[in-house]
């Protein structure tokens, strides 16, 4: 197998994992309704206690993106380190109203480990959005016109997770709110992932 076929795999693999985990952790959530993290504070985060899903793909996207082998060291260096930080996501539990005193595989009192796990959660988005935006728009593909179109798509997606990382911590309140804006965020690290992994046809030269 070609490098550039792995390559493609992995990106679609990665995106696809990105796309699917906010609707797994959903239903996962919902099947276990006695149990779950209220709707008011509800997020993919939360769900960790009621549910494998966030464990079982988000530590598989992270093991995706560490064994990345990008264009060059700087390419793979970014990807490897968010997929560091998405593995501290799951071992760094988040504080909802299910979480016990001590949490996570370290067992670290809960809002040492929900601090370590947002901060981790910051960093992850935003070297996905720096990957998207700076190191997808730029390797080593001729400049056609179908690239420029999917470099527009990548400069969106960056741009989209990192308005999601912003409107986190914004006084509106809504139900589910921080749910949706992961939702948000990983739907945009996804769709560019599958486009960089050639999965919209119409997109590929």
């Amino acid at each position: 197998m070609s490098k550039e076929l792995w390559l493609k795999r992995i990106r679609n693999y990665a995106g696809f994992l990105g796309m699917v985990l906010p609707w797994i952790s959903l239903i996962g959530a919902l099947l276990f309704r006695g149990t779950q993290p209220s709707w008011s504070d509800f997020s993919i985060s939360a769900t960790y206690y009621v549910t494998p899903a966030l464990t079982a793909i988000l530590t598989s996207a992270s093991i995706v993106l560490m064994c990345y082998d990008g264009y060059d060291k700087w390419d793979s260096f970014v990807t490897t380190i968010s997929g560091v930080f998405g593995l501290c996501i799951v071992l760094f539990p988040c504080k909802c109203n299910v979480s016990s005193d001590y949490v996570g595989f370290f067992q670290l009192p809960i809002k040492v480990s929900s601090i370590l796990h947002c901060t981790s959660a910051t960093i992850f988005f935003i070297l996905l959005a720096y990957n998207d935006i700076f190191l997808f728009t730029k390797h080593e593909e001729s400049m056609t016109s179908k690239k420029k179109i999917r470099n527009i798509v990548y400069i969106v997606c960056g741009i989209g997770m990192l308005s999601a990382m912003i409107l986190m911590p914004l006084p509106i309140h809504f139900d589910a709110k921080t749910w949706w804006i992961e939702m948000i965020a990983l739907t945009f690290f996804g769709i560019s992932w599958l486009t960089k992994g050639g999965a919209f046809k119409f997109l590929n030269d």
